[in-house]
């Protein structure tokens, strides 16, 4: 663990995902497990199943991040084309990967068979490893800083697993959450100022309505325990001054 500052983007590949017919799970289970792993997530991408487009995504977050995720797109059909576009993007070659194939004719075995389909779920960017999935035998591929995982969030929440402990980041990043009915607007110069005195620490606005009230939640973010502690409490200090009441862990 270093305080060195690690992030990752995420590329997430699908027609379905831009059309709205599928509504996408794996950007808050990957965010959240980095943050864990003592990586941020820095940018998200959606794109199309098209090669070129998802090819310009991974060029430019593998060159940004320390780490770059790819989900959706590995499966057995003719648009699952990511494993194409990342070897296109690396510029190496696309083989079958002979872990990958006993792994799938042994899951395949009493479920009809390795047909053409199922194989190309063992395509693999020359040079990569495999990622396990002990959900559907069908693995996840790492080559250099990018790692692939499926698209079905309950399948890349099994990869996330398996990759847990495994990548190199910094402290975690810790939160504490203070609310109220309080109107943003009315504190914004307090929160700018709290934020500015505590230079490891963020804050963050999220604003409600309810009850028939507007008011607001507000995350203090820190890698060090000790400062954000002290930036919880320098808010805490500076809302009860002005006024507001206000319920620590949020509301």
């Amino acid at each position: 663990m270093s305080d060195r500052i690690y992030t990752a983007g995420l590329v997430v590949i699908g027609d379905e995902i831009l059309s709205g017919r599928t509504h996408d799970r794996n950007i808050a289970q990957v965010a959240s497990w980095l943050q864990v792993q003592g990586i941020r997530l820095a940018e998200v991408r959606v794109v199309p199943d098209v090669l070129d487009r998802i090819v310009a995504a991974v060029n430019a977050l593998r060159a940004e991040n320390d780490y770059l995720f790819t989900t959706g797109g590995i499966g057995p059909t003719h648009d699952d084309i990511t494993v194409d576009a990342v070897a296109a993007a690396l510029g190496v070659p696309v083989v079958i990967h002979p872990e990958a194939r006993a792994v799938l004719e042994r899951y395949y075995a009493g479920r009809g068979g390795l047909n053409e389909g199922r194989l190309r779920m063992a395509r693999v960017p020359d040079g990569a490893e495999l990622i396990p999935n002990r959900m559907s035998g069908a693995p996840g591929i790492k080559i250099g800083n990018i790692h692939m995982m499926a698209g079905v969030p309950h399948i890349a929440a099994q990869m996330l697993d398996s990759l847990t402990g495994t990548l190199e980041g910094g402290a975690p990043l810790l939160s504490e959450t203070v609310g109220g009915y309080i109107p943003e607007s009315e504190v914004a110069v307090l929160l700018r100022e709290v934020e500015q005195a505590h230079e490891n620490c963020q804050i963050g606005s999220y604003p409600f309505f309810r009850e028939g009230k507007v008011g607001a939640n507000f995350v203090i973010r820190s890698t060090d325990p000790d400062a954000l502690q002290s930036c919880v409490h320098t808010l805490c200090e500076g809302l009860g001054e002005l006024g507001f009441d206000f319920t620590p862990g949020g509301i």
